[in-house]
């Protein structure tokens, strides 16, 4: 079997896309003010692609190590029900949520970029992480992204996931209607 041909068997099972934030929905850095507010950037084309799968029936989940007001923000404006933060050690809340939801791991995508990631990318059906990753994450999962982290790489596993499931076309229909 080819490597395309494997990806997309992984991606056609997937009912929940799991993601750090750090690294993935952002570019990795953390910007302070002199007020010493927190700032970061997150990229508008990885929030469509968020709410085209849940538009699609695919839930989305955040599990991240840092707690951040403007990642509650963020996600509660696209919608995400599963959002866990200031979690250190991720892999319980992980296992808690799968069960939760009845997944078994074969349904569970999960993108990351650093070692503490490793944990939920070495069980998930479908792992992936972004361009500029930690080379001990690059290895071990089953996609990399051409986008690093806060640049892209989120919409694209989200477009690989509707594609692979043929639900794509219809997001595609309704803006060229």
């Amino acid at each position: 079997m080819s490597f395309e041909a494997e990806i997309t068997e992984k991606a056609q099972q997937i009912q929940l896309l799991i993601l750090d934030v750090d690294g993935v929905l952002t570019d990795n850095k953390l910007i302070y003010g002199d007020d010493g507010q927190e700032y970061k950037a997150f990229y508008t084309r990885d929030g469509h692609g968020m709410v085209m799968l849940q538009k699609s029936g695919i839930e989305i989940g955040i599990i991240t190590g840092r707690t951040s007001p403007l990642t509650q923000k963020r996600m509660q404006d696209l919608k995400v029900k599963h959002l866990y933060q200031g979690v250190p050690d991720k892999l319980p809340t992980f296992l808690a949520l799968a069960e939760e939801l009845g997944l078994e791991m074969k349904h569970i995508a999960y993108i990351g970029d650093d070692i503490l990631d490793l944990p939920i990318l070495t069980r998930v059906g479908l792992s992936a992480c972004p361009k500029d990753a930690d080379s001990e994450v690059i290895p071990r999962v089953d996609y990399v992204s051409r986008f690093n982290g806060g640049q892209g790489c989120v919409r694209e596993l989200c477009e690989l996931i509707l594609k692979s499931q043929d639900r794509w076309q219809s997001h595609m229909d309704f803006y060229l209607r």
